[in-house]
Parts: C-alpha cells; sequence; structure tokens
C-alpha cells in the first residue's frame, strides 16, 4: 500500500534505505526518531503514512521557507496542505484551522511558536490527527548546535492528542542530543533509526592557504557544475559574488536581507543553472532539492560540526562526486573564539538588551503580553550600537525564559481574501463607483479570493488599473477598513511576539544555570570544531567519530588522506630507487636481474621506474645490459 502511494504522488517504484522501515513504525504507532543525511529523504518519512491513515498530520518546521516549500510541493501532486505561520493574520488562521477541523486538508505546517497559540491549541482539539512530525528535531535539544527553545512545548502539545505518535527528524544528532530528543519528546519506548553518517562520494579538505580569494577561484573553476559559496555577512555575499563575476565565474549572492521576489529570483537562476555559484549566508539551502551540485566552499570556519555537516551535505546529493573545502588561515582561529565570547553575553547584559528592546517597540510596562511587533534586527542594533551576535544570542536566552519568542523573517508575499458575497459586492460596487473598477480588476485576476487567502502582487494590480504601488495599497487599506476585503499586507521584517507582559529590568530573572551549561557545551563544539580544521587526520573520520561511529575508516579521498598517498607513493620510489642505485654499483644487469634486485611493487611499477630512471639520465642501457 505505501508503495503504491509512493508510485502515485511522488513517482518513485522503491524507497530509499530506511524510509520503509521508518514509515512501517510509524504506521505500527511507534514514537519513532530517523536520523537521516542531508538528501536522505525525510519529509517522505512522515508524508507517505500520513497518506495511508485517515485524517491529517501536523508537522512541526522551524523555517518558515522551508514549510512554504513543502506545502506548495504537496499541492502541486494534488495533496491539500496548508502552512500557519508568523505574519497571517486572525482570520487567515481562522479560515486555515477550519479547513483541517472540516476540510479535506492532510498536513497542517505549524512553526514552534505556534504551540504557544491558545487558538491553535484549542482548534488542534477538534483534528482526527493521525501524526505528529517533528521536523529538524535536533532544535529540541540544547546539546545540539541549533537549540529553539520554543520546540520544548512540543511535548505540551502531544497531551492534546496522547495517542498519535511523533516522529522526529533530522539529518544530524550526536548520540547525546538523540537521547535528549526521545526524552523531550516524550517517547514511549527508544526506537531509532539512523543511517551511517559517512558519504563516500564527498571529499571533504581543509585548504590551509594565505591567498583564500585566489584559491576560491581555483575551486570554482576546476571543478565542473554548480557550487555553493557559505560566508558569514551579508556584505561578503554581495561583495564575493561580484569579485566571481568579474572574474568570469557567474554568481549570485543571497541572504535573509533580500525580499522574496529578489530570493526567488536568485534561487531560480542557480536552481536553473544559469548561475555556477550561489554566495550565501546559512539561511540558504534548507530543504532545497538540487542533486547535483559538485562542490560546498567554506570561506571561515563553519559555526560547528553538525552545522558544516548539514551545508557540506548539499553537495552530491546525486551520490556522483562532490567536494567540500574549508579556506582556512591561522589567524581565523582568533575570530572563530572571538565569536564564543559574543554567543555568551553575560545576564546583566542580556537584562539590558531586553530593556532597550521594550523601548525600542514602546511598550509600557505591564504591557505588550501576546502582542506581536515587528523587529527590524539590524536597524535596533544599529540604533542602540549593540553587537549583532551578542544581540541574537541574547534574545535567545530571553526565549528560553519565555519572555518573547522571534520568528524569522515571514517572507509572506500579500493576501486577500473577500469577506462579502458576490451580491453584497455587487451592490457596493454599485453604491461606490471609485472602486467599481479596480474590484473588478481583482477579480479578473484572482478569481478565487472568495473562498479563502490568495496571494496578490500589487505591482501588478496597479499597472492594471494605471495607479502607483503605494495608491493600491491605499485602496487594499480602504477596502480592508470597509470590511470588504481582508488585506494582510507583505511584511520581510522578522516578528517578536511578547509571551510575558515588559518587566522592569530589575524583576527579569535570567536562568544562570543552563547560560553557563550552554557557554560550555558551545565551548566543546568549538575545540571539535578546530580540531577538524587543523588536525592532519581524515576528515570523513573525525565527522564520523564526532557523531559517535567509532569504527569509522579513513575514506581514501579528503585532503589529509590524499597527502598520506601521496607520501607513501614517494616512499616507496625512493625504497625502489635505492634498490636499483645499489644494485647497479657493483654489476649490470639485465631486465629480469633488475627486476628481481628491487624489493617493492609489482612489475608493473618495477618497469615504470626503471623507464623514469632511463628518461632521467640516472642510468643507462647498452643493448641489454643495464649500469650507471
Amino acid at each position: 500500500m505505501t508503495k503504491d502511494i509512493l508510485k502515485q504522488f511522488w513517482g518513485y517504484d522503491e524507497f530509499r534505505p530506511l524510509q520503509e522501515e521508518i514509515i512501517d513504525a510509524v504506521l505500527a504507532g511507534k514514537d519513532t526518531l530517523a536520523l537521516l543525511p542531508t538528501g536522505g529523504g525525510k519529509s517522505i518519512c512522515f508524508q507517505v503514512p500520513a497518506m495511508a491513515m485517515e485524517g491529517i498530520c501536523i508537522v512541526i518546521s522551524p523555517l518558515i521557507a522551508l514549510m512554504k516549500d513543502q506545502v506548495e510541493n504537496l499541492q502541486h501532486r494534488g495533496i491539500n496542505a496548508v502552512a500557519i505561520v508568523s505574519g497571517m493574520g486572525k482570520r487567515e488562521i481562522d479560515i486555515a484551522l477550519d479547513n483541517c477541523v472540516y476540510g479535506p486538508v492532510k498536513f497542517l505546517y505549524l512553526s514552534p511558536e505556534r504551540l504557544l497559540s491558545d487558538l491553535v491549541r484549542e482548534r488542534v482539539k477538534y483534528m482526527k490527527v493521525n501524526l505528529l512530525a517533528v521536523d529538524e528535531a535536533h532544535c529540541i535539544s540544547q546539546w545540539g548546535y541549533d537549540f529553539r527553545p520554543p520546540y520544548l512545548h512540543i511535548k505540551d502539545f502531544r497531551a492534546i492528542h496522547p495517542g498519535v505518535p511523533v516522529l522526529a527528524l533530522t539529518a544530524s544528532a550526536t548520540e547525546k542530543v538523540q537521547l535528549d530528543i526521545v526524552e523531550k519528546l516524550e517517547f514511549k519506548e527508544k526506537n531509532i533509526f539512523r543511517k551511517s553518517f559517512e558519504r563516500k562520494n564527498l571529499s571533504y579538505s581543509v585548504i590551509n592557504q594565505e591567498n583564500k580569494l585566489q584559491k576560491l577561484l581555483d575551486v570554482c573553476n576546476g571543478v565542473v557544475g554548480s557550487g555553493i559559496l557559505y560566508v558569514r555577512t551579508r556584505k561578503d555575499t554581495v561583495e564575493l559574488a561580484k569579485y566571481l563575476n568579474q572574474h568570469k565565474i557567474p554568481a549570485q549572492y543571497y541572504h535573509a536581507g533580500l525580499d522574496l521576489d529578489e530570493r526567488s529570483e536568485k534561487q531560480s537562476a542557480w536552481l536553473n543553472d544559469k548561475v555556477k555559484v550561489m554566495v550565501a549566508t546559512n539561511a540558504f539551502g534548507m530543504g532545497i532539492d538540487k542533486p547535483n551540485v559538485r562542490f560546498v566552499v567554506h570561506y571561515e570556519i563553519p559555526e560547528s560540526l553538525e552545522a558544516y555537516y548539514q551545508e557540506a551535505g548539499r553537495a552530491g546529493r546525486d551520490e556522483r562526486k562532490a567536494y567540500a573545502v574549508v579556506l582556512f588561515q591561522p589567524r581565523d582561529r582568533i575570530s572563530f573564539e572571538k565569536r564564543y565570547e559574543q554567543n555568551f553575553p553575560s545576564p546583566d547584559g542580556i537584562k539590558r538588551i531586553y530593556h532597550f528592546i521594550s523601548n525600542y517597540l514602546q511598550i509600557p510596562f505591564e504591557s505588550g503580553e501576546g502582542i506581536t511587533y515587528e523587529f527590524n534586527l539590524a536597524d535596533f542594533c544599529s540604533k542602540f550600537q549593540l553587537d549583532v551576535v551578542s544581540t541574537i544570542s541574547a534574545i535567545k536566552f530571553l526565549e528560553h525564559d519565555d519572555y518573547f519568542v522571534l520568528n524569522e523573517s515571514a517572507l509572506m508575499l500579500s493576501r486577500i481574501q473577500f469577506l462579502v458575497n458576490g451580491e453584497d459586492l455587487y451592490r457596493f460596487q454599485v453604491e461606490n463607483s471609485k472602486f467599481d473598477g479596480f474590484i473588478k480588476s481583482v477579480l479578473r485576476a484572482y478569481g478565487g479570493a472568495f473562498d479563502q487567502f490568495v496571494n496578490i502582487k500589487e505591482m501588478d494590480i496597479a499597472k492594471k488599473n494605471n495607479l502607483s504601488k503605494a495608491m493600491t495599497i491605499r485602496y487594499l487599506q480602504e477596502l480592508d477598513k470597509l470590511e470588504i476585503i481582508s488585506y494582510q499586507q507583505q511584511t520581510n521584517q522578522p516578528l517578536l511576539t511578547f509571551i510575558k507582559p515588559r518587566f522592569k529590568t530589575e524583576d527579569l530573572l535570567i536562568d544562570r544555570q543552563y547560560l553557563a551549561e550552554r557557554k560550555q557545551n558551545y565551548h566543546q563544539k568549538m575545540l571539535s570544531t578546530l580540531a577538524f580544521v587543523e588536525q592532519e587526520k581524515c576528515r570523513s573520520m573525525q565527522i564520523l567519530e564526532y557523531f559517535d561511529e567509532t569504527d569509522a575508516k579513513k575514506c581514501g579521498i579528503c585532503d589529509v588522506c590524499l597527502a598520506e598517498k601521496r607520501s607513501e607513493i614517494g616512499d616507496l620510489e625512493s625504497q625502489m630507487t635505492a634498490n636499483v642505485l645499489n644494485h647497479l654499483k657493483s654489476q649490470k644487469s639485465d631486465t629480469r636481474q633488475l627486476l628481481s634486485a628491487i624489493k617493492k611493487g609489482n612489475e608493473k611499477e618495477k618497469l615504470s621506474l626503471i623507464r623514469t630512471l632511463l628518461d632521467a639520465g640516472v642510468i643507462k642501457k647498452n643493448e641489454n645490459t643495464y649500469h650507471l
């Protein structure tokens, strides 16, 4: 039955390794943790069993862009799916939840922050839930590299439907993190499926070279196919993309500050091989299905080995040879260690940033609870002269203590829905002639807006009505006030929601023990990452041992293994040459005798060496006799 579903909706005849076993466990009602590498087909593991069962699957995912991509992908396959994310209005959420309770929706995607919403929790009670899927499950563990405090509320959410199994999915988790996931999600029994973290087709290299820019050009020119260049700052994405283009390597840049249309345009150009290299912050790559990426370059030391494994793993998903390269200079260690200090502001520093945020958003004391605000992080840091990394870290600690939640940039297109029926709308148009042509043009372009919210582009509507974009927005806002439509305008800003009313700074309680534990955990990760780039030990072995694969073997294709091979070949040739020279010092020999005198190597290698020594004039040959 599951293979029939796989074939019908996804067009595949067979499952990938471990997928079928994971699906069978889910269908048997078992809480399950699945560890599959990047590109290993994690989404199939919950989508197929959910389709095989009556009811709706709720999917918890931390990234709005990833949720939107998956929803669109399911809808494209004829599967009804919706996502409730930050940036949606209350009425829009109401309609989506109604469709989940009463309609044919099979998948409801929620950001973890939404688990705190009483509206969502109350409506979920009335849904026939068949599975709870937790994507990027490592986010629930404070020992992981990307801890998200809202994930801790999933266990409370489970209590609404205690009999429903949970499937947790991640691409990277150490044994400690795996056990933490099982505990935090309150598995009824430990049930873990784990594919080896080994990537046999991926060659890891750390290149220690003073001129990083030249080495970057060498990699981009030397590898056929598309690649990703990861950098730390938005400024670097722009500058390095420009540098590559100047050197005739087609490149685009991508970061979280771009608006939706720009992101879509740049991503599409790269996906369709119109540009060779995408220069990006780590905002890029999650959930993107491009199997033929041939190289991933990190311009600085990666944040952690978990992050590196995921980001490097975006190369070679088609199982063909691919390359993961870290460009490293010894002085990079200084800036890497500085990030450690920036990531852990003092308790007083955290309180200070809370105070600044409250003032920036103009929230009075004992107010703000449950209210969501647009939050321009760059403007905030500039206004209060704050370091961005330290600020983000302080916000994460405040999230852990449930003071507020910061959601990523919503990246939602503007949306409308008509709130009146056709007859009432016609009457309104007759009585308000200034809106008549405008409404007609909207209806022609977006006919489905009576039934549900539809995405719109104000610029398209403006062109059809010979209006400016600003005037078009004003018309839509007026119609919204008149309750003819519900208009949700696009926002690219992160959204910050206060869970508790604003406290006085001196009344703020910071969990100092948690802060100390996180700092110690980060320090261990930092040391592991530095060891990876500095030690002359098989890179693949280091990664596998980090993920507790203690029987790891040398990969034979990383920079360390290849250097060892070259050294071994050189040593072998030196020994074989010494055999030849020592032998010919005492006597002349024919080919058979000379071959016998060479103690190492096979016959082919021996003959090759003899030819090389003859060509170099080291030994000579008269007729069938060799001599010095």
